[in-house]
């Protein structure tokens, strides 16, 4: 690793449009879980002006059978089911706070394309005999954690996700009438011995009202923008040498989905960890936690927290691998960048992960079992990442420490 360096991460706002697109996707998801934990969901939304429009596939006995003979005229959906969902998809819209000309959650379009799932993914994914429930894809999924922040994750994406958080609490609290929901930040930090000292430099782009983008009311979003910065930053960190770039474009009255088309999954690594360790490419919004592209990513934040947390390494990434129908990974391997404790090697955390036995041989079924995963709580994940933070008062599942004693055991 070097020692000194600059590193950037960005975020993007709960009212950025592939935002929007996750939300809504992630409130079907919690829909279908709240109507039937097996529930098996593949939800992708995009958002335009104006129109919302899911497609996927989909199985939840309470909502959806295409086999149910009773609901082939309504094609295979339970009565009263389709409304339920726009009613979920202009919730999330109205909660974001969309009520724009160009986006609005009461008077927008909305199309549902969702239909059942494929019967010959089915076999692979279902427990059945002698045979566990299979990964419902095939893939590579990471996990990272370092000691940079309280919360364990890089500090140039932690930070831009809290600016963000900020602009967001202050708008619907009316402390900051002048924002509207969109909204996009990037944060370079300055690294000396591997530890972030100084920023060097703060893009804020975000959606505002009539006007606010010249004479006083330009300098009062201005002005707003650098105090919320300098709250949330560490004190000492910005310097008269700080970059700063606040709507750099101009104008930003136009935003959302009524100003770029949002698409479900695209913001990935805003999701995970701002470019500071490997992504296996697969998004998780959308998707229930039979699809290892979400589950086996919370389980390596999970694995890799632990290992930082219990003082194993100052920086942990953890890599999973599996096969479409298959239970058992393929592959486990750990990497603590050369930062671990004395006698501690990667080998031998691999060892211990692999004996602990409450985590189910990791997996699938494992991975839900014990982070409890089958619950309506993806919503809240869907914006400002989903590492590194607390929902409603809680830390996600993944986030907890709560295996810290048993990897010191193992590795004593």
């Amino acid at each position: 690793m070097r020692a000194n360096y600059l590193f950037t991460s960005e975020s993007v706002s709960e009212g950025h449009p592939d935002k929007v697109s996750d939300q809504i996707s992630d409130a079907i998801v919690d829909l279908m879980l709240a109507k039937d934990p097996e529930s098996r969901v593949a939800c992708e939304t995009m958002t335009t002006t104006q129109r919302v429009i899911l497609s996927g596939e989909i199985r939840c006995a309470p909502m959806y059978d295409k086999h149910n003979p009773d609901w082939a005229d309504n094609g295979g959906w339970a009565p009263g089911a389709k409304d339920e969902i726009e009613q979920a998809v202009r919730r999330t819209v109205r909660e974001i706070g969309y009520e724009q000309e160009g986006f609005h959650w009461q008077t927008l379009e909305f199309e549902n394309h969702l239909h059942g799932q494929s019967d010959h993914i089915a076999q692979g994914v279902d427990a059945s005999g002698n045979k566990d429930e299979g990964a419902g894809d095939q893939g590579i999924m990471f996990g990272f954690a370092c000691d940079e922040t309280p919360d364990y994750m890089p500090a140039t994406l932690d930070y831009s996700h809290k600016i963000l958080e900020r602009l967001a609490a202050d708008r619907k609290s009316g402390a900051a009438p002048f924002l509207e929901p969109d909204a996009k930040s990037q944060v370079t930090l300055r690294y000396e011995n591997g530890k972030p000292v100084e920023c060097t430099a703060v893009v804020v782009s975000t959606q505002h009202g009539k006007g606010y983008h010249e004479g006083e009311k330009e300098a009062e979003l201005k002005a707003y923008v650098k105090q919320v910065v300098s709250d949330v930053l560490p004190a000492g960190w910005l310097t008269d040498a700080t970059e700063w770039h606040i709507n750099p474009t101009g104008a930003f009255e136009i935003g959302g989905p009524d100003g770029d088309a949002g698409l479900t999954g695209r913001k990935i690594i805003v999701d995970t960890y701002g470019g500071a360790a490997p992504h296996g490419g697969g998004a998780f919004s959308g998707k229930d936690p039979t699809k290892v592209d979400r589950s086996a990513a919370y389980v390596t934040r999970y694995l890799a927290k632990n290992i930082v947390a219990a003082g194993l390494a100052t920086r942990c990434t953890i890599q999973l691998s599996y096969a479409i129908g298959v239970s058992k990974p393929l592959s486990l391997y750990v990497d603590t960048h050369g930062t671990s404790a004395a006698g501690v090697t990667d080998e031998k955390l691999e060892t211990a992960i692999s004996n602990i036995e409450k985590l189910g041989g990791l997996t699938p079924r494992g991975i839900r079992t014990h982070l409890g995963l089958n619950k309506p709580i993806y919503r809240q994940t869907a914006a400002y990442g989903h590492f590194g933070r607390q929902a409603d008062g809680d830390a996600f599942p993944w986030e907890r420490t709560d295996l810290v004693d048993e990897l010191r055991a193992a590795l004593a």
